[in-house]
């Protein structure tokens, strides 16, 4: 009896331990500016083999960020790139003309039409997420759960696949060239490529080449996306 009441007492106590764990969260959240550097020092202090990101350089333009945490965040993050031997570094298509320089720095680069939020991961073991999953700045959930830790490796996998070549990529114009005018009209217009074509007084494929040139303008391969690229280019 003694033995049975003692399994019973210690399976309780591995329920109890195995409840408490469900119920704890997988990130810690962390608000204001001294935390948030301090974090993402400890991140880049942290890294010993391998970073991954999902970033944004376009995204802090014009927001009232102070410079002195913006000098710091750069600065964490070279130091972070210099420490791994394998950096890999998504970022979308939109913010080309801020990493260019991306190109002679150490790791490797990718770009996608969009990334799906800011991202920093440390050696497969620890992750930094914004909490409006845009700036780091406005706070970030520090995530150490391997599932979730995990799972985020895995979406950036799938990210890197299915981008291009930092190296090989060009910055699209910061104006509409005049001779897309009237092909971004037509697109918007949801004409048919062979009714635009025609409209135009183009063949086929000089519309389809024009079409090329006019998504790599607006910096997406999607022509659902082609509308709200121009209008947040100011090109409408």
């Amino acid at each position: 009896m003694a033995e049975t009441a003692g399994s019973v007492m210690l399976a309780r106590s591995a329920m109890n331990r195995a409840a408490l764990e469900a119920q704890r969260p997988p990130g810690r959240p962390v608000r204001g500016m001294r935390r948030i550097s301090a974090v993402l020092a400890g991140l880049a202090a942290s890294t010993r083999h391998e970073l991954l990101t999902f970033d944004d350089p376009a995204a802090s333009v014009g927001r009232a960020i102070p410079e002195p945490f913006l000098e710091l965040a750069g600065a964490c993050m070279r130091a972070a790139t210099e420490r791994a031997p394998e950096v890999r570094r998504i970022v979308p298509r939109h913010a080309l003309p801020q990493v260019a320089d991306a190109v002679r720095g150490p790791g490797l680069a990718r770009l996608t039409d969009s990334i799906p939020f800011k991202m920093i991961v440390v050696d497969r073991t620890v992750a930094a997420v914004p909490l409006d999953l845009e700036l780091l700045y406005n706070g970030l959930l520090l995530i150490r759960d391997p599932v979730v830790v995990h799972a985020l490796v895995r979406a950036h996998h799938t990210s890197w696949d299915a981008g291009e070549e930092l190296a090989g990529a060009t910055a699209p114009p910061r104006e509409l060239p005049a001779q897309l005018r009237p092909v971004l009209d037509a697109l918007l217009s949801g004409l048919t490529d062979e009714a635009a074509a025609a409209r135009l007084g183009m063949s086929s494929r000089t519309y389809s080449r024009r079409v090329g040139e006019l998504m790599h303008a607006l910096g997406t391969t999607s022509r659902f996306r082609a509308g709200a690229e121009a209008a947040r280019k100011g090109w409408l």
